[in-house]
């Protein structure tokens, strides 16, 4: 038998629960330490951060600094900003990973699957053909080919551009 190893996840899995009246994204928002936070850009309303957990290599996701939890909840000047930050990720992410695709989306509210429910953030995800494999369908296991710190530095170059 194989064993994959992704001792990175042991710190999600035994996290203490958070303070249910605090925000993780606004707190990771307001951090003055980017790449601990894995914030990859700024924008005038809106950040680019990665995926502490990504489906995929170069998982990011696109939230207002603004703590708000639905599209009709935010300002539209939010809205408008994150759109433009998503298609700017479009470019970034075809350009350094040449996906096959991107999923872009957004689970608004916890029965949607929004693991933070109370802060809006659309999620970009790099696709490849044949990346829901047996790993992730029946081992339900995902194998990432770059670390975290690596991505990080790559998207961080690239949405500086």
């Amino acid at each position: 038998m194989d064993y994959l190893f992704s001792p990175w996840r042991y710190r999600y899995l035994t996290a203490p629960p958070a303070d249910p009246g605090a925000c993780v994204l606004c707190a990771q928002l307001a951090a003055e330490d980017d790449a601990a936070n894995l914030v990859v850009y700024r924008g005038e309303q809106a950040a680019v951060m990665l995926n502490r957990f990504p489906y995929s290599s170069g998982h990011i996701m696109i939230l207002p600094y603004s703590h708000c939890a639905t599209l009709a909840g935010c300002a539209a000047a939010v809205r408008t900003e994150m759109m433009e930050l998503a298609a700017r990720a479009e470019l970034v992410l075809t350009q350094e990973y040449k996906p096959h695709g991107l999923n872009v989306g957004l689970n608004l509210g916890e029965a949607s699957g929004a693991g933070i429910a109370g802060h809006l953030h659309l999620h970009v995800v790099p696709r490849w053909r044949g990346d829901a494999n047996f790993m992730t369908v029946v081992g339900e296991t995902r194998v990432l080919p770059e670390l975290l710190p690596d991505t990080y530095v790559r998207l961080q170059r690239a949405f500086s551009r």
